[in-house]
């Protein structure tokens, strides 16, 4: 003969309440949003002991209110109404005495006061209800709860064991992920205040929301509060006078000048006399005394433009001022004295113009002491589109003109355009655009022949199949160098070679695996 468990008529029920345990555990692990992965779990409790509907309640001990927080069997209206205060019916003695409850026959008990206005018999058979607290910490977070049909047979003690090892997986659960969402909660938090910040401290001239561009926004505000001489350095039209003032309106020295001097625009006969000024009668045409820009700076700022075009007599003077702070006016005695933070700027590689013998290595040093590389626009394209907004914003007003928009074709255009004029190509670009607009939409037929071209994009493979690998190649390393602030290190493991043969590719195509250190 068959031997039977007497419970549930088939395999053993201890098994089966093994398997119960691992399956709700697993998916407890699993859970992505507790509340209504709970359902489920309430669904395997029903069927496991042949129940009729089962839930959970939480304790909100800021309220003093007991809720239904996920169920099974019970209609939304049903659960809408499971409200207990503490102490109220059979939740509430559970939860404020914290021990467990069983009621054979609900429809006997003064205790089940019934709030969710379910049914207390089920086919004209008895329902039995039990109700465990859920523990965690020796405290009472809430209530596991199961009906049934009653069964003289089944001994409640085993399924108030079964539910408070159910119900204290779900308490632990519950604070695992309540912990977890804390402290994501906090790192959004935290991730608003810092966005804040930047929005703060974003200088208010410079335009662009890109991750590159808030990593320089990050090191100007920190190194503005400095007296540190700084070096931009990046391709011409990227906005390098930009960043001057942003450093100068950042620092301690805002409320004094801001000077600038443009060293490649002022032929070399004249510069000294730009920079460090000229008693009269120092030469022809020296009429009167004048203040060199220097001594106009003083308590403030000076920003040399294009410094790499010093010629090499005012590089030895420069030099002086750098290191000493004092100068002497052209065809004058008196040393005089300077209070001035440095900032310049280039696009010329100083590094080959030392080689050459056209740049002093010395004075390089003194004015290397924080460089700032300022990327192309074509290595941060995200920046485009709120350029593009910035710009016709401007040439509205400038314009009279009320062009609303660019459409996606003439975005796209923009975006794969290789802009070796960078930014100051753009704002031109866009100026064209919004005069050539008929309809007060920029269209890509308003965007200049030039964007429009395989050659303007630099899209085109010339040369052999060897000069495209070459290109592709070289392309790869700069993406590499890019994504590792050129750490040539790094670079080689995501490109998989050594970093011997890296170096050995970085030379062959000469690339300066300091630009990409920002």
């Amino acid at each position: 003969m068959e031997l039977k468990c007497r419970k549930i008529g088939n395999e053993c029920y201890g098994y089966q309440e093994l398997s119960l345990l691992f399956d709700i555990s697993q998916r407890l692990l699993d859970s992505k949003e507790l509340k209504s992965d709970l359902s489920p779990i309430m669904s395997l409790l029903v069927k496991h002991l042949n129940a009729e509907r089962s839930f959970v309640t939480i304790f909100n001990r800021q309220s003093n209110q007991i809720i239904i927080k996920a169920a099974y069997g019970l209609s939304d209206s049903q659960r809408a109404r499971g409200k207990y205060a503490l102490g109220e019916g059979i939740i509430g003695k559970v939860v404020e005495l914290a021990r467990p409850v069983v009621i054979s026959e609900i429809s006997k008990s003064k205790l089940f006061i019934n709030k969710t206005r379910a049914e207390l018999t089920k086919d004209g058979e008895e329902l039995t209800y039990i109700c465990v607290p859920l523990m965690l910490d020796n405290a009472v977070t809430g209530a596991l709860s199961v009906i049934r049909k009653y069964n003289s047979v089944i001994e409640s003690d085993e399924h108030i064991q079964l539910l408070s090892i159910v119900g204290s997986m779900i308490a632990k659960a519950a604070r695992y992920k309540q912990e977890k969402m804390e402290e994501l909660e906090n790192l959004r938090e935290e991730n608003r205040k810092l966005q804040n910040a930047i929005e703060e401290n974003k200088p208010q001239n410079i335009i662009g929301n890109s991750g590159k561009i808030n990593e320089l926004f990050s090191l100007i505000n920190r190194v503005a509060q400095t007296n540190s001489t700084v070096l931009l350095r990046g391709e011409s039209g990227i906005g390098k006078e930009l960043f001057a003032e942003a450093i100068h309106t950042n620092s301690n020295r805002s409320k004094k000048s801001l000077i600038k001097v443009n060293c490649s625009a002022l032929p070399e006969t004249l510069i000294e006399s730009e920079l460090f000024g000229h008693e009269k009668g120092a030469f022809t045409g020296a009429d009167q005394q004048r203040k060199g820009r220097f001594e106009l700076a003083h308590g403030g700022t000076i920003f040399l433009d294009e410094i790499g075009d010093l010629p090499l007599p005012t590089q030895v003077k420069l030099l002086r001022v750098i290191q000493e702070r004092e100068f002497e006016r052209i065809g004058g005695t008196e040393t005089i004295k300077t209070d001035v933070r440095i900032v310049a700027a280039t696009n010329r590689n100083l590094e080959e113009q030392i080689e050459k013998g056209e740049y002093r290595e010395d004075l390089y040093y003194r004015i290397n002491v924080f460089p700032i590389f300022i990327p192309p626009l074509r290595e941060r394209r995200d920046d485009i589109p709120i350029l593009v907004d910035h710009f016709i914003s401007k040439f509205n007003r400038k314009n009279d003109r009320t062009i609303k928009r660019i459409t996606t074709s003439a975005i796209n255009m923009l975006m794969v355009h290789r802009w070796p004029g960078n930014i100051r190509e753009l704002e031109n670009v866009i100026e064209r655009a919004c005069i050539m607009s008929k309809d007060d939409v920029i269209h890509s037929y308003d965007l200049p022949p030039t964007l429009q071209t395989a050659e303007s994009t630099n899209s085109q493979m010339e040369g052999g199949m060897m000069s495209i690998v070459e290109q592709v190649e070289k392309q790869l390393i700069r993406d590499a160098l890019t994504s590792t602030k050129g750490n040539i290190t790094k670079a080689a493991e995501i490109l998989m070679v050594t970093e011997r043969m890296l170096g050995t590719r970085v030379k062959k195509y000469g690339i300066d695996a300091w630009r990409f250190k920002v």
